[in-house]
């Protein structure tokens, strides 16, 4: 028998016993902290922007004060049609190139990451978040979890055809150690938390 072989067969016959269930990562999600404050110190901390929010009204006040409404705002939100196009979801997504703002709805966001589960579903186009300029998800403040633990807890038996965590606006550090936000991806993130 060769070394390899000999290795191998040693390595085989000394293999642990099989854990027949997974431990119990419920302990994860038991730390007593502020969800709604934590939330949005991790995303000041990752360069996004928290806004707290009554109504989708404040939403739009929001818009026209910090955003040029002769730009293209594009949204799933049928509350913000007074500001934003709705009727882009079947358009070719290259047609998308010229957006400044996306207004999306996150299924639920993340305490400890500042992540926000967003699906196919609510995207209107899987493009939409990762080619605008800037973009705006909205989540309601009682639908932010504490870990990532229980976000998987959530999803894990959800359909769908496409799925991602967004947190914060689109970074990179890999030219010269330097912070480029915008890199591949929107240059701010707005996350409006609505009550």
């Amino acid at each position: 028998m060769s070394s390899k072989g000999e290795i191998l067969k040693r390595i085989k016959a000394n293999q642990p016993d099989l854990v027949s269930e997974l431990p119990d990562l419920k302990v994860l999600g038991s730390e007593q902290f502020d969800i709604l404050e934590t939330y949005k110190t991790v995303l000041k901390g990752i360069g996004g922007d928290p806004v707290e929010v009554a109504n989708y009204n404040e939403i739009i006040n929001y818009i026209k004060s910090n955003y040029n409404l002769e730009k293209r705002l594009i949204t799933t939100l049928p509350e913000l049609s007074e500001i934003a196009s709705l009727d882009w979801k079947t358009a070719d997504p290259h047609s998308l190139q010229d957006v400044e703002l996306t207004v999306i709805k996150a299924h639920f966001g993340v305490a400890e990451n500042s992540g926000l589960w967003v699906t196919d579903d609510i995207l209107g186009q899987r493009v939409a978040p990762f080619i605008a300029q800037y973009l705006a998800i909205v989540v309601h403040k009682n639908d932010i979890l504490r870990t990532m633990q229980q976000a998987y807890d959530r999803i894990g038996n959800m359909e769908y055809g496409f799925g991602t965590f967004i947190a914060g606006p689109s970074k990179t550090a890999d030219i010269e150690q330097s912070l480029v936000l915008g890199a591949h991806g929107a240059r701010g993130l707005i996350v409006f938390l609505l009550d």
